[in-house]
């Protein structure tokens, strides 16, 4: 059995026990029954995500996978694929806005180079776990082999798993790669079903022309490919990212420890998707952070059955979505824990 078909044994279902004390508990708060809306459903699926009925969020962490992409050769993004190093590098010195968003939580960041086409200096921040320097241009070929696809899953695994052990108790996913909207794209437009131009968007700001040429580009990869959507590792390594495997093995590497894995925008949720496909005993363990600009966004909620916690018209991805949703996980179970009862308030409930 390898990694990641024994990961996904491991993945049970949430604690109906741990739900049903949280839920009850909910219903005697000095509160009206529900008027909590949300934060009340949020800390009760919690409860059955960590069997803890009652449980504290109290180490988060932001995991950013970066990774070229050959496609971008094809003129799917406004920025040089340098920039994806740059922005490791930004990362590290704690310059970007996730680590100005991650700090305002009390979140770690740890970065990940997946596949990032240059070899990066080493950084006691950095995690070194290259699969590939970026992957191949499937607008021409595929995107990785099978075996990569496989190793990315795996890797995330692996990532999860170590960030657990260290202590951490919730996890945000982010990215970081130039043109990694068109992999997504292509990847939700895979396993969904929905044409391309339903779920293709202007990632960095692409005019009209540039927005025609990547669904033109992605399009054509299909065709040539013919991913089968109900093979996550072929639709991975026919046209996906080496950043949005090792998201998706973050998930299972999470969901398989009983820990809460708070989804960031359109590059997250083709990962989830990803993810779900090779494993749909994730889907419960994923929270969506926010809804993204990115028309195909929609996409992976509908599929996935997932709505957003927030709702705040960003595109930038990094994890600063899923970051500003862990503020509210913590609430939820904050609510839930620290609130007191009727009972315990001496206050008169409902008659």
């Amino acid at each position: 059995m390898s990694r990641l078909e024994e990961t996904v044994t491991q993945i049970a279902p949430l604690n109906s026990e741990s739900m049903a004390a949280a839920r009850a508990r909910q219903d005697v708060l000095t509160k009206p029954q529900g008027s909590l809306g949300r934060l009340e459903t949020l800390a009760t699926q919690i409860a059955g995500i960590t069997g803890n009925p009652r449980p504290r969020l109290l180490q988060p962490a932001v995991v950013v996978m970066a990774g070229d992409h050959g496609v971008a050769s094809q003129g799917v993004s406004l920025y040089p694929t340098e920039v994806t190093p740059q922005m490791v590098l930004n990362f590290l010195r704690g310059g970007a806005a996730i680590n100005v968003l991650a700090r305002h939580v009390g979140a770690r960041v740890v970065v990940v180079d997946m596949g990032v086409a240059v070899d990066l200096p080493p950084h006691p921040d950095l995690l070194l776990r290259k699969v590939a320097p970026g992957t191949r241009d499937f607008s021409r070929e595929p995107a990785m082999s099978r075996e990569q696809a496989r190793q990315a899953v795996e890797t995330g695994i692996e990532v999860a798993e170590a960030v657990i052990a260290a202590g951490v108790d919730v996890v945000a996913t982010g990215d970081m790669g130039i043109g990694n909207t068109t992999p997504s794209s292509a990847i939700v437009a895979a396993i969904t079903g929905r044409p391309v131009a339903e779920v293709t968007g202007r990632g960095t700001g692409l005019d009209d022309a540039g927005l025609a040429r990547k669904v033109a580009v992605i399009e054509a990869a299909l065709a040539l490919h013919r991913p089968d959507p109900a093979d996550a590792l072929d639709v991975l390594s026919k046209v996906g990212g080496l950043e949005i495997g090792g998201m998706a093995g973050v998930m299972i590497g999470a969901a398989a420890r009983r820990v809460p894995v708070v989804v960031d925008g359109f590059i997250s949720g083709a990962a989830a998707l990803i993810a779900c496909t090779l494993a749909p005993s994730v889907q419960p363990y994923l929270i969506a952070g926010h809804r993204s600009v990115e028309r195909g966004h929609q996409a992976v909620f509908g599929r996935l059955d997932l709505e957003p916690l927030l709702d705040l018209g960003l595109r930038l991805g990094e994890g600063t979505g899923a970051v500003l949703a862990i503020s509210l996980c913590q609430a939820a179970c904050k609510i839930l824990d620290e609130m007191a009862t009727f009972g315990e308030a001496g206050v008169s409930g409902p008659a």
